[in-house]
């Protein structure tokens, strides 16, 4: 609204100089029109001596005025003796070189062009002006969020609520000569729950809470993401008491680099602009800095020295009790079915965030809504687990060959049972070959028990078990025949052994180092080390199929027929 506003009291001046200029135009050549006479007829009343007067202009038409007192216009001769001849014969020759309108003319053309000059450059100008000062914070009543709506990592909630007494009492720590935290690092995956604390810490403390991201601050001008570091800070002293919440830190706080090349001077100054900020509070103000970042390891090390953040807390993925918890939490006021097992539930989610949770509850409910169903039941967090996994199950499946079913139920056969042999402590929940929008012909979902470390033994045995689809399709269709259904498998054992050669010094052949340090390091040595154990470890997971070829069979047969089976029914046939 205020843009169209903005245009309007540019655009309506304009209309109105144009309108102007163009009547004034307009008149003067419907006058010209009146009172024409031919240029002979004008030079036969010059001999004549009936002309008083005559008006030279660089017009199309000059004005020439009687000893009557009559004004006639006739056409212009531009020639260089005219005025002479005039003179001679006793007219009184008056010079415009320019008429009236020409001059208003020229005059409104400078003003049109001053003011569309002006124009421009207060658009160029005022995104700048105003990208320094639009830092918008949310009040109290705005942030609802309190510590008990959040559920796991009660660490991080206990490290957080701490600073509560802090924001509310900041004098009571100066008396005792105590620096309270100026500021904290949150660091995590995705999802855990980094943006609720910094919520619900500005709600428990009744102060604004100022939210702003990383990228906020990254901008094309040099010295325009410093500015509004300051901005930001300007505006949470004059609170006096605040939360500021930078999601996405690594955007600004990325180590610097002492290459020439290596760093921008817009983010680095972004970067100092901060420090300085952070360096110039006072220990009796109850502002608090909280960062959020993905990657803890590329910020640089002036940010996170003492200080600066002094705190740093890892928000981690929620374990099985915590994700019970989280569901407990999202479900309280949700109309939920008797029979429904939320620590089983739990149990089927390793790996989940809460914000993945919720959005498993919030599948949930949605699909009993479609159904008008009076309770969310078991079979709607089964289908909404499978959406999130694999996404919509495909209606019409009448184009998929038996042959390709085949080779389907085959592949992930191969995984189920390479698990239930090599991994018994791992629960096969459900394996299915219906075909999903996500582009999966089918999935077997393995959930592992919750630890905390993996061993190289895990690590091994998830690769084995991701290599048992193609070994399975090996044995069955001979090695011509291996199709593209490995695809991601493949990504995934590329990925562990990757991780395990150069993050974890796990292969004796790589030794203990950490590859990720070393720029300009020529890994070929290392991928050959990766192909020469992958070999060695498809060779095993190939001859274990083979020998337990007649379990492959009946497991890929159950889904030929029936396309889902769960663990129960592959314990049955397998005899488990």
């Amino acid at each position: 609204m205020n843009k169209i506003k903005k245009y309007n009291l540019i655009l309506l001046p304009l209309l109105i100089i144009i309108i102007l200029i163009l009547s004034i135009y307009f008149y003067n050549l419907k006058g010209e029109k009146k009172n024409i006479i031919g240029y002979t007829n004008f030079l036969t009343m010059v001999e004549q001596n009936k002309i008083d007067t005559v008006f030279l202009s660089d017009s199309e038409f000059i004005k020439v005025v009687t000893k009557d007192n009559i004004i006639y216009y006739t056409e212009n001769p531009r020639s260089q003796n005219f005025k002479e001849m005039l003179l001679l014969k006793n007219v009184h020759v008056k010079e415009n070189s320019s008429n009236v309108a020409n001059t208003i003319g020229g005059i409104l053309f400078f003003v049109i062009v001053t003011v569309f000059i002006i124009t421009l450059l207060s658009k160029k100008i005022a995104p700048s002006s105003k990208s320094m000062s639009s830092i918008e914070y949310d009040t109290k009543s705005a942030t609802k969020v309190t510590f008990n709506n959040i559920a796991g990592n009660e660490e991080a909630k206990e490290s957080i609520l701490e600073l509560v007494d802090f924001i509310k009492n900041p004098e009571k720590y100066a008396k005792f000569g105590a620096r309270p935290p100026r500021g904290i690092i949150l660091y995590g995956p995705p999802g855990t729950g980094k943006t609720l604390l910094a919520k619900a810490l500005a709600n428990e403390a009744d102060v604004p809470f100022f939210a702003v991201n990383g990228s906020d601050f990254v901008q094309i001008y040099v010295g325009v993401g410093a500015a509004r570091i300051r901005d930001l800070f300007k505006k949470a002293r004059e609170k006096e008491k605040a939360v500021i919440f930078i999601d996405e830190i690594d955007a600004i706080g990325k180590k610097r680099t002492s290459r020439a090349d290596g760093g921008s001077d817009e983010r680095d100054q972004t970067l100092n602009a901060l420090l300085s900020e952070m360096s110039g509070f006072k220990d009796s103000q109850g502002i608090v800095v909280i960062a959020a970042t993905n990657r803890l390891d590329v910020l640089d090390d002036a940010l996170l020295r003492p200080g600066r953040f002094d705190r740093h807390i890892e928000v981690n993925l929620p374990d099985i009790r915590a994700r019970y918890e989280i569901l407990k939490l999202y479900t309280k006021n949700r109309p939920i079915s008797e029979d429904v097992d939320l620590f089983k539930l739990a149990e089927m989610t390793p790996y989940f965030s809460g914000a993945k949770l919720e959005n498993l509850v919030n599948e949930a409910a949605i699909l009993a809504a479609k159904e008008s169903a009076e309770f969310i039941t078991n079979y709607h967090f089964d289908k909404a687990f499978n959406i999130i996994i694999a996404g919509f199950e495909k209606k019409d499946r009448s184009y998929i060959s038996a042959m390709d079913k085949k080779i389907t139920a085959y592949h992930e056969a191969g995984h189920a049972l390479i698990s239930k042999l090599v991994a018994p402590e791992i629960s096969v929940k459900k394996v299915t070959i219906i075909p999903s929008t996500k582009g999966a012909g089918g999935y077997t979902l393995n959930v592992p028990p919750d630890k905390m470390f993996k061993t190289k033994s895990d690590l091994l045995k998830q690769v084995k078990i991701a290599l048992g689809g193609r070994a399975a399709e090996e044995i069955i269709f001979g090695k011509e025949n291996i199709t593209t259904g490995a695809y991601s498998d493949l990504q995934h054992v590329t990925n562990i052994l990757l991780n395990m050669a150069q993050e974890y010094g796990m292969l004796e052949e790589t030794g203990l180092i950490n590859y990720g340090l070393i720029e300009g390091l020529n890994l070929n040595e290392n991928v050959e080390t990766i192909k020469k154990k992958v070999n060695e470890i498809y060779s095993e997971v190939v001859n274990l199929l083979s020998l337990n070829k007649d379990k492959l069979d009946i497991l890929a047969e159950y889904l030929i027929k029936n396309e889902t089976i769960f663990e129960n029914e592959i314990n049955s046939i397998l005899n488990l």
